[in-house]
């Protein structure tokens, strides 16, 4: 896809991921419009609209896609809300089924998204690593992404000849882990000592694939790793 010209929406816009994609796809010529549930336009660069929209609001998706109609590109690396992290016979149960908001804020965006959509549209999804390989305490996060990931294997035959992928990331430095600071840089240090490639990922880095499985017309229903070698550490 040629994306000059497009319109695209990404939902978790405003920062981290999300962001980093909103800036590549109009770096490409795309006509973008970022949303989150309290989109920071000041961040935004020029031409980029902003719009307020929660994915778990059905409603206000419909709404905002019947607005925007019709979308080429749709990108979703909203989280949904919070994830529960530690030992799984710990957990509280509340937050383990609320840490499944991002498969259903993903599923709304298809759900409700893809009918507006261009017949060459595409779409891609954000899951992460913990889906393929869980480290201690992550087991609500590898549970809702190995969800996502098999959802979107799952949707892809039926939305053809319109594409979904998954972009898998590992640790990147987003404002996920906090602000930028020292502090940050060494706790994210000390969770990818044991990696192939010793350091944080970066949302540039991770947006990168993002507009591979944007632009490669060949590639659906599959998962792209942006990692630095955690499933093989």
């Amino acid at each position: 896809m040629d994306i000059s010209g497009k319109r695209a929406v990404v939902f978790g816009g405003t920062s981290g991921i999300g962001l980093a994609a909103v800036r590549q796809l109009a770096e490409g010529g795309a006509q973008v419009i970022a949303v989150s549930r309290n989109p920071d336009r000041s961040q935004l660069p020029a031409g980029v609209a902003g719009r307020a929209c929660d994915v778990l609001d059905r409603e206000g998706l419909q709404g905002l896609f019947a607005d925007e109609d019709p979308f080429d590109i749709i990108v979703s690396a909203a989280t949904g809300g919070e994830r529960a992290v530690g030992p799984f016979l710990e957990m509280d149960m509340d937050g383990f089924a609320g840490s499944f908001d991002k498969l259903w804020g993903y599923a709304n965006v298809v759900r409700f998204g893809v009918p507006t959509m261009s017949q060459d549209g595409t779409v891609v999804l954000v899951s992460g690593a913990p889906a393929r390989r869980v480290k201690p305490g992550q087991v609500a996060i590898g549970a809702t992404g190995a969800a996502v990931e098999s959802l979107v294997r799952s949707i892809a035959p039926e939305i053809r000849p319109r594409r979904i992928n998954v972009v898998s990331p590992g640790t990147i430095a987003t404002p996920m882990f906090g602000p930028d600071s020292e502090g940050r840089d060494q706790a994210l240090a000390g969770m990818t000592k044991a990696n192939l490639i010793q350091r944080a990922g970066t949302a540039d880095e991770v947006a990168q694939a993002i507009m591979f499985c944007v632009t490669n017309d060949f590639v659906t229903g599959t998962t792209v790793d942006v990692d630095g070698g955690w499933l093989l550490s």
